[in-house]
């Protein structure tokens, strides 16, 4: 299983980061293709500006499913905006997890 850990700043409208990223969620939730192969988490750190997303998915083909779906291409450069182009984004292998969520 592939993964990425995207970290950044974020200090604007509250309501429209929450927006934004719900209706990414959102969006993948629905699509048939992703749901299930595809999972993206996200959270606010305890300092209330550090922002992390977690993206999962199970094959190369899932993940070019979702980078090619519109939800994708208008998500993708909203996190730029919010992270003012300076975020940090690690791709990597995911060895081991626990059951459950």
């Amino acid at each position: 299983m592939r993964g990425i850990t995207i970290t950044y700043q974020y200090t604007g409208d509250e309501a429209e980061w929450k927006a934004t990223v719900g209706a990414f969620v959102a969006a993948i939730n629905a699509d048939p293709r992703a749901k299930g192969r595809f999972t993206y988490q996200v959270a606010v750190a305890d300092d209330g500006k550090t922002r992390i997303h977690w993206g999962r998915w199970d094959d190369a083909e899932t993940l070019a499913h979702v980078q090619a779906q519109s939800y994708f291409k208008a998500f993708a450069p909203k996190v730029q905006d919010f992270a003012k182009g300076e975020l940090s984004a690690t791709a990597h292998n995911i060895l081991e997890k626990t059951s459950g969520w």
